[in-house]
């Protein structure tokens, strides 16, 4: 798989430590803004990259290029997503794909008509810890409550206090609490399960509108879910699912999926993986064999899961008059 990235910033740089560490994997270009060309090179010569651009568009056109990596600012996603399917190019696109869900159906509808393959890096719930969720959610009898937290003090959140906006917490590029943290738990409950009947959010706005901290709730049939993310505040992180037989407790933050305790009828069993593992490895793992293995039906899975996520939080800006102006 010959892939090519978008980007320079932090999640670029995790990305890379985790991309070379993928058998079947190989780094053919990158790309970045004229102003970060020097930033590039000092990239491009530590892993090994033999092409670097500037022009979006030219790199498009790289016949070697076969998938693209974007890990750009939120409010960028959609265009250099659409780019990148109309010149045939398979899509990894980092969380959240799109700031709303009609976006998100454009460029699924786009690539299902050109074959492509298109995927949210979404890290959680392509690890070992969240298949070994999946494999004993069953035997906690009937889930009555779900609760997680990602609470996470912001680096950026004192320079957002003193007036200096960056994206994380900027409308114009949609940042916020919401699309950038409590995501990883509304994830983690649609991927356990599915859309819900109805959710609700509410939250604490700063000087700009923005979202630093909120909570959305969630009803389904007999169950009922509450996940907090917060940028303005801090505490342990963690996602549990109560059942009528047991709980699964994920310890950490949920973007994580580390470690994972089973409790059915009293007795405890534990799964966790060593903290120094990039956990970006098992998404591009996973990415490299779809495309790898032609397996558009698991694609087509994630994308119809990745809309539900989209749709509640298209529908959860909405509730708290949230409005992205980009």
């Amino acid at each position: 798989m010959k892939l090519a990235l978008v980007g320079s910033g932090k999640i670029i740089m995790s990305a890379l430590d985790a991309l070379i560490q993928v058998q079947g994997i190989e780094l053919v270009a990158l790309c970045v803004r004229a102003e970060s060309i020097e930033k590039g090179q000092v990239i491009c010569q530590q892993f090994g990259i033999a092409k670097l651009y500037t022009d979006y568009q030219k790199l498009l056109q790289d016949p070697d290029v076969e998938v693209i990596y974007i890990g750009l600012p939120n409010h960028l996603h959609y265009q250099y997503t659409f780019d990148a399917l109309m010149a045939d190019k398979h899509v990894v696109c980092e969380k959240p794909f799109t700031p709303n869900w009609q976006q998100l159906q454009a460029l699924i509808s786009i690539s299902q008509t050109r074959g492509l393959f298109l995927f949210e890096a979404i890290t959680s719930i392509h690890t070992p810890e969240f298949h070994f969720i999946k494999q004993h959610i069953d035997k906690i009898g009937e889930i009555k409550v779900i609760h997680g937290n990602y609470s996470q003090y912001s680096s950026r959140y004192n320079d957002y206090l003193q007036g200096r906006i960056h994206a994380a917490f900027d409308p114009q590029q949609a940042g916020g609490a919401l699309y950038d943290i409590n995501l990883y738990n509304i994830y983690l409950l649609s991927a356990l399960m599915g859309a819900p009947d109805n959710s609700h959010y509410i939250c604490n706005k700063g000087f700009n509108g923005i979202d630093t901290s909120g909570v959305l709730t969630a009803h389904f049939e007999r169950s009922v879910a509450s996940c907090v993310g917060a940028k303005d505040s801090a505490s342990p992180g963690y996602f549990i699912i109560q059942g009528t037989k047991g709980h699964i407790r994920i310890t950490g933050a949920p973007s994580l999926c580390q470690s994972v305790e089973v409790c059915i009828d009293g007795e405890i069993s534990n799964v966790s993986r060593d903290a120094t593992i990039n956990h970006m490895v098992y998404e591009f793992a996973f990415f490299r064999e779809q495309i790898a293995s032609k397996n558009h039906a698991k694609c087509d899975e994630l994308l119809e899961l990745a809309l539900i996520v989209s749709k509640i939080l298209h529908q959860s800006r909405n509730d708290v008059g949230l409005v992205f102006t980009s």
